[in-house]
């Protein structure tokens, strides 16, 4: 059994949203010349067949992973993550450091002050 091509979600979105405002179309043109609207509600019926249109083929867009993404654009976000994560590391060992250094000048005052006749009374 040979297999049929797959039609696209947005085409048979847009046949749906068109078959629906034609039927919008038989219920509007009787109802509009009752109620004296004119034109409104059929206008009104294109305008959501038409907006619901692009709406349905605009989405599409953005949901589809993007095929313009070649191998280049993912080794530059691969080299600047890589960066960033040298960048955090290097300011991580500065920062252990610094402590270590605070540290070992806590633990100098301390000696000094413990040292001093002041406190030993």
């Amino acid at each position: 059994m040979a297999q049929q091509p797959q039609e696209d979600v947005r085409v048979t979105a847009t046949s749906k949203i068109w078959g629906m405002t034609v039927g919008m179309f038989v219920i509007c043109i009787p109802l509009s010349a009752v109620t004296r609207s004119g034109p409104i509600l059929p206008l009104a019926a294109i305008g959501g067949a038409v907006a619901s249109t692009v709406a349905v083929w605009r989405s599409d867009d953005k949901k589809s992973p993007s095929k313009s993404l070649s191998g280049e654009p993912i080794e530059i976000l691969e080299q600047r993550i890589a960066d960033l994560e040298t960048i955090v590391s290097s300011e991580e060992f500065d920062l252990h450091k610094k402590i270590k250094q605070l540290e070992s000048n806590d633990a100098y005052i301390l000696r000094n002050e413990s040292s001093t006749p002041e406190n030993k009374t």
